[in-house]
């Protein structure tokens, strides 16, 4: 399968199902698309430079919400291509969407959104997104269609 589905997502990431991950009923926990989400969400920080503002300046991103609507079951053995994007960005935050699409279907089987705050890890507190890393975001996205 293409990663056509997700062609307005500037990050996809593919991460391929594992036994360890099947519940009991024989389809992927619900707990481990927060970590799909979570691999997607990381590869836009490195992509957007916030894991690099964090090494330089800690100033990062802290998680405020997370959230995720299950489509379908995912089964093993498939593989999950998982899109991110920022679907909304303000002073000090962005909203994430996410899907995540199993290839093997060639369909959706979850979409998810997850608010992340501009922080400053030396002082504690909520800071503006710095002007570069919000350059690279808008990028990206334009990148994307």
């Amino acid at each position: 399968m293409s990663e056509e589905p997700l062609a307005g997502y500037p990050i996809v990431v593919r991460i391929p199902v594992q036994w360890g991950e099947l519940d009991a009923y024989g389809h992927v926990s619900n707990v481990v698309f927060f970590s799909y989400f979570e691999s997607a969400r990381v590869r836009y920080l490195e992509r957007c430079g916030f894991i690099e503002s964090y090494d330089r300046h800690k100033i990062g991103i802290i998680l405020h919400s997370t959230s995720c609507r299950f489509r379908q079951p995912l089964f093993y053995p498939d593989t999950a291509l998982v899109g991110a994007r920022a679907a909304e960005i303000a002073e000090d935050r962005f909203t994430m969407a996410y899907e995540i699409v199993s290839a093997a279907a060639g369909a959706p089987v979850a979409e998810g959104e997850a608010t992340v705050v501009s922080y400053d890890y030396n002082t504690r507190q909520v800071v503006p997104i710095p002007q570069d890393v919000r350059a690279a975001i808008e990028g990206l996205e334009a990148s994307a269609g």
